[in-house]
């Protein structure tokens, strides 16, 4: 078995050296996973203003872009190019900040040399982004401080750590009470066999450290995060013959999810909950995830947790919330069948097709 150094080697290697751009992967991870409704035209505006030389070096699989980001602190796990944390930049506002991390010096380096540029082009006094190399599992070792962050985002990353519980502790930790992670995600239709995280392409692809999906809910409750809630989802095609062959059965998604650091021994009554349309870009509903539509003045019941969410978190100003006298049923695993993204990806129609230039 290979040492977590061993794997994070290879994974520098890969991102740093190999791949030129995001082409260069072979499978459709870099292609983004379908939400359920259309990216609001702020979060496609701020791409658009993102450098093309920073652009073609990403290797996301999704878009973790959570909606009411104006003033908040957002942390980029595995940041890569800078993406996302430039996009961010334009979201959050000159009174918010972005850090990335990324343990891939060549990825860093090439990141900072962009900060003015979008500084200037967002007319910004002074920068909001912040690049800092270090490992995501200990994001504390690398100066960053407990209970700072309002969102904690990824974007693909998770799955090439091989310690993905110290990844969700650290940012449970460094997350302020009410605060999220937000994170796209490839997954696995299985647990992924021992023999396939020892191949080295399969683990820069993202296929050999892939976890089975119903892991990431008990592994969630392990550090203190709420039930994971699933956004979008979107099936990934392997275009390679020989790393199809080794795949054999198992399948892979994109995924988003969200999950919330929640204040400790909540009431756990159900609630009635009515959205108030003051979240900017949605006047008429806020789409929450897959399974939360929020109708503006209509009031709907939710379970204890979602109610909590919504409370504690950056939307509780969003939000009439009357609890009802009403205790919550624990849930089973066959409840959580909502937050299977193969069964989302389906019924979105949703699969992702991109060529690479060593795939073809």
């Amino acid at each position: 078995m290979w040492t977590n150094d061993e794997v994070r080697d290879n994974v520098k290697n890969y991102y740093g050296r190999k791949l030129e751009a995001s082409c260069d992967l072979q499978t459709s991870a870099a292609a983004c996973s379908r939400p359920c409704r259309p990216l609001p035209s702020s979060v496609t505006d701020a791409l658009s203003l993102v450098h093309p030389e920073v652009t073609k070096r990403f290797f996301g699989c999704g878009l973790p872009f959570p909606s009411k980001l104006e003033g908040c602190r957002i942390l980029d796990l595995g940041s890569g190019s800078g993406r996302d944390c430039f996009a961010f930049s334009k979201l959050v506002g000159p009174h918010g900040h972005v850090t990335g991390i990324d343990m891939t010096e060549e990825l860093i380096t090439a990141s900072r040399q962009y900060v003015e540029y979008h500084q200037t082009k967002f007319g910004y006094e002074n920068p909001n982004v912040t690049f800092v190399r270090g490992y995501m599992e200990n994001l504390i070792e690398a100066g960053l401080q407990r209970d700072s962050m309002d969102i904690v985002i990824s974007n693909c990353v998770i799955c090439l750590c091989p310690d993905k519980k110290a990844v969700l502790q650290q940012a449970y930790d460094v997350l302020k009470t009410g605060g999220e992670l937000y994170f796209s995600d490839m997954y696995a239709s299985c647990t992924i066999p021992d023999h396939m995280k020892q191949d080295p392409v399969l683990w820069g692809e993202g296929m050999g450290g892939s976890l089975f999906w119903r892991n990431l809910i008990s592994l969630a409750h392990s550090v203190g995060f709420s039930t994971p809630l699933l956004v979008s989802a979107s099936r990934i095609e392997v275009h390679n013959d020989q790393l199809k062959a080794k795949a054999g059965d198992i399948n892979y998604v994109s995924a988003t999810y969200r999950l919330f650091k929640l204040p400790k021994l909540l009431p756990t009554l159900s609630s009635t909950v009515t959205y108030k349309g003051t979240v900017a870009e949605f006047p008429d509903q806020l789409d929450f995830d897959s399974s939360h539509c929020f109708k503006k003045n209509t009031s709907v019941e939710v379970d204890g947790e979602m109610a909590a969410i919504l409370q504690h978190s950056r939307f509780a100003t969003d939000f009439d919330i009357q609890m009802l006298d009403k205790q919550n049923s624990s849930s089973t695993p066959q409840e959580y069948c909502h937050l299977n993204p193969f069964l989302l990806a389906d019924k979105l129609g949703s699969s992702v097709k991109q060529c690479s230039k060593t795939g073809k």
